[in-house]
């Protein structure tokens, strides 16, 4: 079994991941990072030699102030980076990589759901992460697992290879064995999601408990008792999160869980769209259905209309994450809103603190998710 890699350089113009110390960041990694002019490549011949002559330092102290060091004064670095800047500078970055012993580069493994690219919420989500790096001349360096089990031989080979500077991780476990791998090995790394022990890592995730609950009582109020859930793999931490949700939503309304009506199921079309056929097969089947993700909603949902019913009408549809098509497919996905795009550059700027070797004072962040109800919820049928 073998892992996939693909090296991405992402150049990007971003204005809005004020908050995660962007000084120490433009300081650390270089006057280009800047979150008033953004990142713009242009091609320069301009030397250090050049700017040393223009500005009447030496040769080394230009070097230092262009690579963030500490022993020079502000106003010297900002008098350089400003002449720079004038002569389109570009840096050496094989060169400072050698003499900083970094690769410039962060790590991401991604699962696959199938033999194509993972879901949207995955592509969103890289999208989110290259936004961000690349405004410090950093790439990302994605690696789509095709076996579970060598997942974490994959981290392995990034980290043991010096091919990385940190990491990225997503989809936490009960029992995450590569959070303890990067603990153990001193890595740099940030955790979109949570285990038990969230006290020895840096992570940021979305209150799933909330948000699956808010959902639950939206079918509750429409007037729905038979609700069905799509739950996704057990082992998986925010699958635990969002269960807990769904059952306290229906024990506040004095509803009975029917475990019937909960099935454990991968997180893909296929899995939501064979899950949907038992639930419609059933003697007595469910008014309303909340899958585990919204790709799964999607395959509920042409399930649905396979049978000739309709969708909001007949049977109402419930999804988590709020994808982009969420919104446009017919009728539209009542669904839970996670800002992925945004939560990515979090995750990523926040990694970039770290690699830099700066102290993160709030380690924990826990989001608010949204509710959006479109057409694919109404009330059941009299």
């Amino acid at each position: 079994m073998r892992d996939e890699c693909v090296r991405v350089g992402v150049f990007f113009d971003i204005r809005n991941v004020s908050g995660y110390r962007l000084d120490v960041i433009q300081k650390r990694f270089g006057s280009r990072f800047d979150v008033n002019l953004g990142f713009l490549p242009r091609m320069s011949k301009s030397t250090l030699k050049e700017i040393a002559r223009a500005t009447g330092y030496s040769i080394t102290t230009v070097s230092r102030a262009l690579g963030g060091f500490d022993d020079v004064n502000d106003h010297t670095r900002q008098v350089i980076l400003q002449e720079a800047e004038r002569q389109g500078y570009e840096p050496n970055l094989a060169a400072r990589a050698l003499q900083t012993q970094r690769s410039n580069t962060v790590g991401l493994i991604t699962p696959l759901d199938g033999p194509r690219f993972p879901n949207p919420f995955f592509t969103e989500f890289v999208a989110g992460v290259g936004h961000t790096v690349g405004l410090a001349h950093f790439d990302l360096l994605l690696s789509t697992n095709v076996s579970h089990g060598s997942e974490l031989d994959a981290y392995r080979r990034l980290i043991g290879g010096r091919r990385v500077d940190g990491m990225i991780v997503l989809r936490t476990r009960v029992d995450d064995e590569r959070i303890q791998y990067l603990s153990r090995t001193g890595t740099p790394f940030v955790v979109f999601g949570r285990t038990e022990n969230v006290d020895e890592y840096v992570f940021i995730d979305v209150d799933g408990e909330a948000g699956q609950a808010a959902l639950t009582r939206h079918f509750i109020g429409l007037g729905h008792r038979r609700i069905a859930y799509l739950a996704p793999p057990s082992e998986l931490m925010f699958a635990r999160y969002r269960r807990h949700g769904f059952e306290r939503a229906m024990q506040e309304a004095g509803l009975e869980v029917d475990q019937g009506l909960i099935i454990d199921t991968e997180l893909t079309e296929r899995a939501g769209a064979q899950a949907a056929k038992h639930l419609l097969d059933l003697d007595d089947p469910p008014t309303a259905i909340m899958a585990g993700n919204d790709q799964m909603a999607f395959a509920v949902m042409g399930a649905v209309q396979e049978r000739g019913l309709r969708v909001g009408q007949d049977i109402a549809v419930g999804g988590f994450d709020d994808v982009s098509s969420a919104e446009h497919i017919h009728p539209g996905l009542t669904t839970v809103h996670q800002p992925i795009f945004d939560i990515a550059q979090r995750c990523a700027a926040t990694l970039l603190l770290l690699i830099a070797g700066v102290a993160i004072t709030n380690r924990a962040t826990l989001i608010e998710p949204e509710l959006v109800i479109r057409a694919s919820s109404g009330p059941p049928r009299p």
